[in-house]
């Protein structure tokens, strides 16, 4: 495609392409302006304005209509076709099917979501948008924001804000926290009393190199210290040291609900209100795909009301 001169088209104004379409369907002044809903002065003033950019009559009167000349018949196929492509640009609306879609997503995840939703999302594409592949990765809170900008990541789904006026967000849920435990390797029974949870050991998960890991700010707001014996940055790690040593692990109760069965733990509310202090989990894409209907809000999504955030239950 040939390179455009930019400042050539910006000194001549495209609204007069408009009438000359419009004069050309019309051959009259008076109807020309009727139908662009202009009045007659203009459309005169619009037709002297294409004479002299355009160095030719254009159009020449005979009886009561305008009869237009070879070089207003030579440029009218080439006008309207530019005409009819601007239109069809602008009203363009790109569509979005997912049953027949090839395309590769690439979400962001922080902490435990991406073991949460991943296999269930994988499971649903593969039965309703066979084409759809993801791609998933940890993102920090630090980070997410970058990522979303640059195009790194198409969307992120954790404890993430989304007040800058180029992110787009909903709040999915609020986070709830529950316990699990070995009851062969644990003489406990849920729900744990507050004493036995503080007394015994703990395995957590850490993001920041601190044994009271993820829960350190919500532990300090209530003024509680946890016996931790261990701390990883992986979920799986943790429920399996559960399983193995006597110790409790705190996670958050989907993550909970949802692995604990598997590792073969007993699952039990916690005797504090850490979760009051837990930021929501959010959806956030950039303003950039805000229209996509694909990727970011399509039109719908960053325009259309999202569900009610909610606090974790039993789902």
């Amino acid at each position: 495609m040939g390179s455009i001169d930019h400042f050539d088209l910006r000194s001549f104004d495209l609204n007069l392409l408009v009438a000359f379409d419009a004069l050309m369907e019309e051959r009259t002044v008076t109807r020309a302006a009727t139908r662009l809903k202009v009045q007659q002065p203009a459309m005169s003033h619009s037709l002297s304005t294409l004479r002299v950019l355009l160095q030719d009559e254009l159009f020449v009167r005979v009886g009561q209509a305008m009869q237009p000349t070879a070089k207003a018949r030579a440029l009218a196929p080439r006008i309207r076709q530019a005409l009819q492509q601007m239109q069809e640009v602008l009203r363009a609306e790109e569509g979005f099917d997912p049953e027949t879609q090839d395309r590769i997503f690439r979400l962001g995840f922080s902490s435990e979501l991406e073991l949460l939703l991943m296999p269930d999302l994988t499971a649903e594409l593969r039965r309703c948008a066979p084409g759809i592949r993801v791609i998933g990765r940890p993102v920090f809170r630090e980070e997410v924001h970058r990522l979303l900008d640059d195009g790194e990541i198409d969307l992120a789904v954790g404890c993430f804000d989304h007040g800058a006026t180029r992110h787009r967000g909903i709040e999915l849920y609020h986070q709830a926290l529950a316990c699990c435990f070995n009851r062969d390797l644990l003489p406990l029974e849920p729900p744990v009393e507050l004493d036995a949870y503080l007394s015994t050991g703990h395995a957590l998960v850490t993001l920041n190199n601190l044994l009271q890991g993820c829960l350190d700010e919500a532990l300090g707001r209530v003024g509680a210290n946890l016996n931790v014996v261990m701390a990883s940055a992986e979920f799986m790690t943790v429920l399996a040291t559960a399983a193995e040593a006597p110790v409790l692990a705190t996670l958050p109760a989907r993550m909970a609900r949802r692995y604990g069965p598997r590792f073969g733990l007993t699952l039990s509310p916690l005797p504090l209100p850490l979760e009051l202090r837990l930021p929501a989990v959010a959806m956030v894409w950039s303003a950039q795909t805000d229209r996509d209907p694909g990727a970011g809000g399509g039109g719908g999504r960053g325009g259309g009301a999202p569900a009610a955030p909610r606090r974790e239950g039993g789902g």
